[in-house]
Parts: structure tokens; C-alpha cells; sequence
């Protein structure tokens, strides 16, 4: 199958459709720029994103659990849109951001109470996402995952949306400053990405280019100001962003603040750190 890839660049002030032409990027009018010297902005506009909770089967292992009989989900703010090469903002402050490397299903046809069977003829293609955790509210947004998930920065898309892209066995890897930390695959996905669509889309109408997250495999852990950040696919390429600390500490006369309970440092650092003999990073 044929495959082609769409960006979305900053083209002399303007948001620009491009398509990839191997190391180049051609806009409709016949403007070209390098992909490495591309602005990139997200490669979709939605009206939301969606996440499940946990779908591969290496992840549900590593947290010794075992899957509900149908998946759950949460909601990320289209705020917490990112980029391509953007730089992803943790706090000052906290000290819990985590990496999870995903494959994003983008819709391309206004979708509502289809089957399984029908919902490919409703996407437009998948691009790569890195759904980032900011682990240190998990205590008090457990329940929605608004600010562990949904914070400014926290949602990369890209580098460009794939269209004609089968997700069947494909490999999906995340690196940190170059080094394999997270090595998965489409096939250890318990629910796949028509199912995911078909089951949103029985009560939430979906809408061109809104994003599904489908989920992440084994080893998200947290990483610091300075790393380098990135995301593989087979077929959708490599999806970078470098880790910056916040300019200035949260503020502490509203709201609840960061916390380091067992159950962030359980989510943090692996379901069993304790016996693994991880240590927390240092405050």
C-alpha cells in the first residue's frame, strides 16, 4: 500500500500543509524547505484527544494487573498540543515527567456508532505521540489525569501524519539521548485502533482530525531538563522533543502541589521499583 506523509510547518508566517518528498517539503504553491529547517507544528488541528489508559500487553505486565473487560480512557486538552522538535516543559518544581511513546489514530470522516469492521473507512491515517505524564499530581488527579496528563507542552504529535499506513506489526520504540528504553509493538496491543474508534465513537462523535492515543508499551520512566526525547515507528518515522524546565515554580497558595507518595513513584518508576532497587531521583 502507498503511503503518503503529510506536515504541518510555519512557512514565512503561515500555517502550511506540506507533503514529504524524501529530505524536502513541498507546499501546494511549489515552495519547498528542508525538513530539518522546517518549523514544524502539530500535523492535525483537533477538536479532541483521547487516550486509553492501558492496551499493551508488556505495560499490564509490568504493573502486575490485569486488563478491565473493555478499555478506559481520559481526555487531553488540545493546550497541551505539541510539536516536532517542541520542547516539553516540566515544571520547576516537579521531578516525575514520564515519557510514553504511542501511535496516534487521526480521523479523517465524521465518525459516529460505527462498527469495528467500518471504522478504517473513518480514518485518515496515524502519526507518532508521545504521551507524556507529569506523575507528581497523581495523587489528586488520579481519577481525570487532567494535570498528570494534560498540562501545557505534554502532548507531541507528529512529525506529519501518515495516510495509506497498515498498523498491523509494526515496531514501536522510545529513546532517551539516544539510548532504546521503551521496545514494543502494534501486535501487543490488546485492542487495535479500529476497535478503539468503533468504541469512542459509540457515544462521542469523532471529527475530522481529531487523535486517539492507543497506548504505550513497558518502561515509561521519568526523565530530566536537557534530555532528548524521541519516538519510532516503523513507516511513521521519528518524533523529537528536548525536556526544559519550567522558568518558574508552580505556585503554592492555590491548589494541591506536587507529591512523592507510593503511588507516584509506583506509576513513575515501575510497578515494582521497590524491588528493583530504583531509586527516586533526587528533590
Amino acid at each position: 500500500m502507498t503511503t503518503t506523509e503529510y506536515r504541518r510547518i510555519l512557512l514565512d508566517g503561515a500555517a502550511v500543509q506540506v507533503v514529504r518528498e524524501g529530505d524536502e517539503l513541498l507546499a501546494a504553491d511549489g515552495r519547498r524547505v528542508r525538513t530539518d529547517r522546517a518549523h514544524h507544528l502539530p500535523p492535525v488541528v483537533p477538536s479532541k484527544v483521547i487516550a486509553v489508559h492501558l492496551n499493551h500487553r508488556s505495560r499490564v505486565a509490568e504493573f502486575g494487573t490485569t486488563l478491565p473487560p473493555a478499555p478506559t480512557y481520559f481526555h487531553k486538552p488540545v493546550s497541551a498540543l505539541n510539536s516536532h522538535h517542541g520542547a516539553v516543559v516540566r515544571p520547576e518544581g516537579c521531578h516525575y515527567l514520564n515519557y510514553e511513546g504511542e501511535i496516534a489514530v487521526v480521523i479523517g470522516r465524521t465518525c459516529r456508532n460505527v462498527s469495528p469492521a467500518d471504522a478504517g473507512d473513518h480514518i485518515a491515517g496515524y502519526t507518532l505521540a508521545n504521551d507524556f505524564g507529569l506523575h507528581d499530581f497523581r495523587d489528586t488527579d488520579a481519577g481525570s489525569m487532567l494535570r498528570v496528563k494534560g498540562s501545557d507542552t505534554l502532548c507531541p504529535l507528529g512529525p506529519g501524519l501518515v495516510t495509506g499506513w497498515d498498523f498491523h506489526g509494526k515496531y514501536l520504540r522510545t529513546y532517551v539521548n539516544g539510548a532504546l528504553v521503551q521496545d514494543g509493538s502494534t501486535d501487543e496491543m490488546t485492542w487495535d485502533m479500529h476497535y478503539l474508534v468503533a468504541d469512542i465513537a459509540r457515544t462521542i462523535t469523532l471529527h475530522p482530525g481529531d487523535v486517539l492515543l492507543s497506548g504505550t508499551p513497558a518502561n515509561s520512566r521519568p526523565v530530566q531538563p536537557g534530555d532528548l526525547v524521541e519516538v519510532e515507528a516503523e513507516g511513521l518515522g521519528r518524533l523529537s522533543n528536548r525536556i526544559v524546565s519550567g522558568p518558574t515554580a508552580l505556585r503554592t497558595d492555590v491548589g494541591a502541589q506536587p507529591t512523592a507518595s507510593e503511588e507516584v513513584l509506583s506509576t513513575a518508576l515501575g510497578g515494582d521499583w521497590e524491588f528493583r532497587g530504583i531509586r527516586p531521583p533526587r528533590r
